[in-house]
């Protein structure tokens, strides 16, 4: 069963940087698609951004220029680098593993809240 941990969450300025982990429980970045979603309160989850088993990552429009996703293969872990926070920003991030057609798994989520 794949495990997902989120970490990083926070409070930060608006302008401000964080820098989301999600650990995996094993080696399945050569499989999965890693994504990031995020839902705001009273709003439903979103596509936030992925990176594919080759490398290759996916933007919402929202988060073009401001947001990096990486992975570190020997760590086993996922990055999500957030600059120019914005309040908009504020929501539960979730860790996504998806394997298709149909394998998807999720975090437990982690709060970022953007505010001064």
């Amino acid at each position: 069963q794949v495990q997902l941990v989120e970490s990083g969450g926070g409070l930060v300025q608006p302008g401000g940087s964080l820098r989301l982990s999600c650990a995996t429980s094993g080696s399945i970045f050569s499989i999965y698609t890693m994504g990031w979603y995020r839902q705001a309160p009273d709003k439903r989850r979103e596509f936030v951004a992925d990176i594919t088993s080759g490398a290759l990552t996916n933007y919402a429009d929202s988060v073009k220029g401001r947001f990096t996703i990486s992975k570190d293969n020997a760590k086993n872990t996922v990055y999500l680098q957030m600059n120019n926070l914005k309040p908009e920003d504020a929501a539960v991030y979730y860790c996504n593993a998806r394997r298709a057609p149909f394998v998807n798994h999720w975090g437990q989520g982690t709060q970022v809240t953007v505010s001064s």
